[in-house]
This record gives structure tokens, sequence and C-alpha cells, in this order.
């Protein structure tokens, strides 16, 4: 079970992974050595896993980002998902119900490329339809 400050402590390590102890004690009224144990408890228990880049808003705004619902083979949907962790330009992959099966968040350099990966996709054995719809912005990112 995890208290309101491990709580506390993993919103502040979504914000920024790499701050200090310091930064994060100050922040959460505590001691650094507080801090460290808290961290070194979520890892061991496996409730934090590793730690990710955040990219600058200004790579970030270069990239067309699009969701893409698939609908797959039930018996090849393993072998899809399998494919779609290979291609890097895949940021997220959800298991969804409903009428699709998936909805794989994307990104590209540019609209032309976007297209290319969206027909790749749409070519993966198993896959037996697609619907993408392009982000124009993103209002709220927690």
């Amino acid at each position: 079970m995890l208290t309101e400050a491990d709580h506390s402590l993993l919103s502040l390590l979504r914000e920024n992974a790499r701050a200090s102890t310091a930064d994060l004690a100050r922040k959460l009224g505590v001691s650094r050595t507080t801090v460290q144990s808290r961290i070194e408890r979520l890892e061991k228990r496996g409730m934090i896993r590793g730690y990710s880049v955040q990219l600058s808003p200004e790579y970030e705004q270069n990239l067309v980002k699009a969701h893409v619902l698939v609908t797959a083979v039930p018996k090849l949907a393993t072998k899809v998902e399998a494919a779609l962790r290979k291609i890097p330009w895949v940021r997220t992959l959800h298991s969804i119900s409903g009428q699709f099966d998936m909805i794989v968040i994307v990104e590209a350099p540019s609209i032309q490329e976007l297209d290319k990966l969206l027909d790749e996709i749409g070519a993966l054995e198993g896959v037996e339809r697609t619907m993408s719809s392009i982000i124009l912005s993103t209002r709220i990112n927690r």
C-alpha cells in the first residue's frame, strides 16, 4: 500500500526523474535520507521500474502524432503487438475493449512519414483494419 508521501514523491519524479534527492526532500518537507530510502523501497517493490527522458517542447512540436485504432485477428494479436514493438515511432500501445482491439499512439517527423507509418501498421500480418486520427494539440499532459 502506498502512502500519501509515496504518491507525492512519485508525482515529483514524474515531473523530473533527475531531480536531486535534496530538491525532492525540500519540496516534500522531509530529509534527503527519507527520500532516498523511499525511492529505494519503491524500486525494490517494483513501483519504480526505471527512469525516462522527457523531450523538449521544441522537439515535440515538430512531430506529427496520431492515435491509431487497430482491429487484429484474435489468434495473431500477440504477433501484431510484437511487430508494433519493433517500430521506433510507436510510443504507446493500449489494449482496449469495444469495436477495436488496440490504440497505438505514434509520432513521425512529417505528414509524409506518418502516412508511410500508417501504411506500415495497416500492412502488418494480423491487422484486419485501422482507423487513425491526427492529434492537433495536447491540452492536458500529466
